[in-house]
């Protein structure tokens, strides 16, 4: 052989074995680039499956409240027009003397307003308590008018309640309207 076949063979050689290193050197760096990417790619799924499930909690409980707000006012309609038939009981009952003429029909008229009284709670109306001699509170009274305080200490004060004021939970649905005794 000449020279040159030698070198050619030689190089040849040199050159396998420089590309046989270099192909196991790029296979550790292969290998370890997939695991690598298959851990971050992991670590991305879970933080995806856990904003996923935060995501899904904050709806259930959005949905089961405005359900619950939902029926609240289904419930707020029907039992805001029922409201003047109590105020009708109210002030029948007022009117009405107890005589032994009308005994039985005073007894009547006191044994529906209960019921109708309880069948509301029930569903979840509270009158709100009785406010005469109170500060006026803007966010549960609305002044009908205002007179002159009968004393001093009536001043900024309930001096008479018109119409009861009634809440469902905590949200006020009809004020309590009243005359507030103003100062002389």
């Amino acid at each position: 052989m000449s020279e040159k076949e030698e070198t050619t063979g030689e190089e040849l050689h040199e050159e396998n074995n420089v590309d046989q290193s270099t192909e196991s050197t790029d296979n550790t760096t292969v290998e370890q680039d997939p695991v690598a990417n298959l851990e971050d790619e992991v670590k991305d799924l879970k933080d995806q499956n856990l904003r996923l499930y935060a995501e899904f909690e904050n709806f259930r409980k959005r949905t089961a409240k405005e359900r619950l707000e939902l029926m609240e006012s289904a419930n707020k309609d029907t039992l805001t027009a029922l409201l003047p038939v109590l105020d009708d009981f109210e002030r029948a009952l007022k009117n009405t003397e107890e005589t032994e003429a009308n005994k039985a029909v005073f007894g009547g008229l006191k044994l529906i307003q209960n019921k109708l009284i309880d069948t509301l709670k029930g569903k979840g109306l509270n009158a709100m308590q009785s406010t005469i001699g109170k500060n006026f509170d803007v966010e549960k009274m609305e002044a009908i008018t205002q007179i002159p305080a009968p004393t001093p200490d009536m001043d900024g004060k309930v001096i008479d309640e018109l119409e009861k004021g009634y809440k469902i939970g905590d949200k006020v649905i009809r004020f309590a309207k009243v005359v507030v005794g103003k100062g002389v």
